[in-house]
């Protein structure tokens, strides 16, 4: 055979071999893919329903329809649960609204920051979460957000309590190994990547015409300060986690909070679990300055948004860079190097936010070669930037956020799930830490080796958009205009063969 048809085969037997167990699969509701319903502004708020989807059978952005008040709970507690007695303990395991000491510390819109704890007493573990959503950068963007999307600017709106998902979850048989933390869920209403130290508002709340104050920074500053008399001082391990803009806050704050809690007189090491946050560089060409802001690059938008915001990025990183470079330091794979607290990244290789920046939509409505050219450019440089991170989970899927979707178990690298890693992790670190040998056969550098979109066999499905049907990625290209044929993909030949080899590879 020809070089060419080699290579054309073998791309084939990548494909197909995820392909197959695609239709086997039982879909999961988190697992489906969430589309954008905030306009340009929304970025990956809209993948925050999941994050805070905390009862089944809840809609809406706000992601929980729990009454305010004391009485109301137990009644939509046993809507949920199947008896009285099951109900009672769902009720428990709720996280419950604090919002900060500090009334300096507010939303974008001068109402009070906050937080959602659910305790677990006797625990001497701290699982922080930040809430992702992109950000603004502009009157414009800021003003669309607080239109579209007012619970990331604003805590008017917020529940009184939230149920857990995926790692944020108290239940065992969803979280094994983190159930039994006390888990702090940090909403994101200061729009500025967690990076944000501007002036507080006087007084709060403001009216909506006047400007917004932009505090993320700040924000987790005064949370730890409220969680002192939780017992966070008491902490062995703090791991602060997040999700897409929360991913890339925990990247800008973990020295920060590692020195918080030390000059309190913590002993605890900080960790930190960055899902979805770690984005390359846009590859388009964009006319400079970006004059109108809703086509800005997300470094442009960082640049602009840096000055509004007042933002702080980590020292050391800060140092490489001169005045004005300091958005650099917001990208995982510049920043990595210079940070010194523990770290575990977990990235999709086809995120679907970095190629909705390109302006490419899986499930939408068309796609030029050129725009699958990228994709498959993009696992390669994904995976290239992820080569000198020590503790990571990066399967070969178009998706988007992970770990607090409820099925996130069933993720594999390798044949190793990310909680299993996480732990594996976990124990390497306390094995350093009290000088023994780390144990063998724990693995959690898993990086999958297969090049294509969802060739790993356990990757969410692929759902269109238009019906809400779940497709295979050929069915997908097929759908959005892609010849096949001309792409070197003719889906002929001994597919069971050719699966076989995927699974066993990837």
């Amino acid at each position: 055979l020809a070089v060419t048809e080699i290579l054309g085969q073998v791309a084939f037997i990548l494909l197909l071999g995820g392909l197959c167990c695609q239709n086997n699969r039982n879909a999961k509701a988190s697992g489906k893919s969430t589309k954008k319903s905030g306009g340009n502004q929304g970025g990956d708020a809209g993948q925050s329903p999941p994050v805070v989807n905390l009862t089944p059978g809840n809609t809406g952005a706000t992601g929980n329809t729990r009454g305010t008040g004391g009485t109301g709970g137990t009644v939509e507690a046993g809507r949920e649960g199947s008896a009285g007695a099951r109900a009672a303990g769902q009720q428990a395991d709720d996280m419950r609204l604090h919002f900060l000491k500090n009334t300096q510390v507010t939303c974008n819109d001068g109402t009070a920051a906050g937080f959602y704890l659910k305790e677990f007493r006797g625990s001497r573990r701290w699982l922080l979460f930040l809430e992702g959503g992109w950000c603004c950068y502009s009157k414009e963007t800021c003003d669309s957000r607080y239109q579209n999307i007012p619970r990331l600017m604003s805590s008017s709106g917020w529940p009184q309590t939230k149920r857990g998902t995926g790692i944020l979850s108290s239940q065992v048989e969803e979280n094994p190994h983190w159930y039994n933390a006390n888990i702090v869920f940090i909403p994101y209403c200061s729009s500025d990547v967690w990076s944000g130290t501007g002036l507080a508002p006087t007084p709060p709340p403001r009216p909506r015409q006047t400007e917004y104050t932009f505090m993320g920074s700040l924000i987790i500053r005064e949370v730890i300060k409220d969680l002192i008399p939780k017992g966070i001082k008491q902490a062995k391990v703090v791991m602060l986690s997040g999700t897409s803009a929360g991913g890339t806050g925990v990247l800008l704050n973990i020295e920060r909070v590692a020195s918080q809690l030390e000059q309190l007189g913590a002993e605890a090491q900080v960790r930190g679990l960055v899902d979805s946050g770690w984005f390359l560089e846009s590859k388009q060409q964009r006319s400079p300055n970006c004059p109108e802001t809703v086509s800005c690059s997300p470094e442009d938008a960082i640049k602009i948004g840096l000055k509004l915001w007042n933002g702080v990025v980590p020292d050391r990183c800060r140092q490489l860079y001169k005045k004005g470079e300091e958005w650099q330091c917001f990208f995982g794979h510049k920043l990595y190097s210079t940070l010194s607290s523990p770290l575990f990244v977990v990235q999709w290789l086809f995120d679907e936010e970095q190629l909705r920046v390109e302006n490419i939509y899986m499930g939408g409505q068309s796609m030029s070669e050129e725009q699958w050219q990228y994709i498959q450019n993009l696992g390669r440089e994904l995976k290239n930037s992820l080569r000198d991170v020590t503790a990571v989970f990066a399967p070969s899927c178009l998706s988007h956020t992970m770990i607090t979707k409820s099925n996130w178990m069933s993720f594999q690298v390798k044949g190793t799930s990310l909680p299993r890693a996480l732990q594996c992790w976990d124990r390497n670190l306390e094995a350093t830490r009290n000088n023994r040998t780390p144990a063998k056969g724990c693995p959690f550098q898993l990086v999958d080796t297969c090049q294509w979109p969802q060739c790993n066999p356990t990757c969410p499905a692929l759902v269109d958009q238009a019906t809400q049907q779940e497709l295979t990625l050929l069915q997908m290209l097929v759908a959005m205009g892609l010849d096949l044929q001309k792409l070197g993909l003719d889906p002929q030949g001994d597919t069971d063969a050719l699966a076989s080899m995927v699974s066993n590879g990837g």
